[in-house]
């Protein structure tokens, strides 16, 4: 007898992004973290990436943010989850943003080309890749 395949929907990726909140080792906030991208779409962004199979959100962003730029994210609050189809050009991707606060100077590494601190009134808006615009003023407006 031959063996049916259940029906499989297509459904958006998943994705986890980190807004990392940046203190030296007295505690004065330094900035936040934004990685400029080794792969298309090339500008900067907000580090993170996919969740894989078998892990939370959570478990994904900090894997994430210690793969992208060598640093420890303690996750602080979930500031949205970001679904609009047309938020990544290459397929639609549903990201969960969480904001958290690490310690020491970020090192690129895995997707990252280049890890950088930005002061928030210093942050190169028309180079955010994504909707990373979008959630950085969601951001800064929660403060």
């Amino acid at each position: 007898m031959e063996k049916k395949i259940p029906f499989r929907p297509k459904t958006p990726y998943l994705a986890v992004d980190g807004i990392t909140k940046v203190f030296d080792s007295e505690g004065n906030f330094k900035g936040i973290v934004l990685i400029e991208r080794k792969n298309p779409p090339v500008g900067l962004a907000i580090p993170g990436g996919f969740v894989e199979v078998g892990e939370t959100v959570e478990e994904a962003v900090v894997r994430e943010i210690k793969e992208e730029i060598n640093l420890d994210f303690e996750i602080e609050h979930l500031l949205g989850v970001f679904s609009k189809p047309d938020r990544d050009p290459r397929f639609h991707v549903v990201s969960v943003v969480f904001v958290g606060r690490a310690v020491g100077e970020p090192k690129a590494s895995s997707d990252a080309k280049v890890a950088k601190i930005y002061k928030l009134e210093e942050i190169p808006w028309d180079k955010l890749v994504f909707d990373h615009a979008e959630i950085l003023r969601k951001f800064i407006g929660s403060l």
